[in-house]
């Protein structure tokens, strides 16, 4: 078989062609992460839930928790699990919980995610550079609509960020 031919068959000549020694990484910022957490708790606030907010980076790591103060204390490891999620998967965590029930069991046993409603992916100019997490409110979708509205708040920034 002719040695050229080898690659192609098996898809490694776009990666061989891409490869790169060092790669430049978008990576959310303390500043950004710390608003869309306080964003987060203040969305909720104004419908009177008490809730925590976590943003996580590109790699998982927490960037940013807030609990509000009569929220309750596992309600951050919840948020926190649910970022994991979206990062994870790239999407919104309750499009996941839909889309993949078949697999929920077994995730909910890996360390730093859960299958539920309530976190949203972050993304600036089209790079995945974290995720924000929330817990507390009455329902996952409520929690989903407090992250949504703290990315709504930061968008001209995440859409402008080079």
């Amino acid at each position: 078989m002719n040695k050229f031919l080898l690659p192609l068959l098996f898809g490694l000549a776009p990666a061989a062609a891409t490869a790169v020694d060092i790669v430049p990484v978008k990576q959310i910022g303390l500043e950004l992460a710390a608003e869309i957490a306080m964003k987060s708790v203040e969305a909720c606030r104004k419908d009177g839930y008490n809730v925590s907010a976590v943003v996580l980076d590109r790699a998982g790591r927490l960037q940013a928790a807030l609990r509000d103060t009569l929220a309750a204390p596992y309600t951050l490891e919840i948020a926190e699990r649910k970022a994991g999620m979206a990062l994870m998967s790239g999407i919104p965590s309750s499009d996941f919980r839909k889309a993949r029930a078949d697999i929920r069991p077994e995730l909910n046993h890996i360390d730093g995610l859960i299958v539920m409603e309530g976190a949203q992916p972050i993304r600036a100019a089209g790079s995945l550079i974290g995720a924000v997490g929330v817990s507390g409110a009455p329902g996952g979708d409520k929690d989903d609509v407090c992250a949504r509205a703290a990315l709504k708040a930061v968008e001209e920034r995440l859409e402008f960020a080079d």
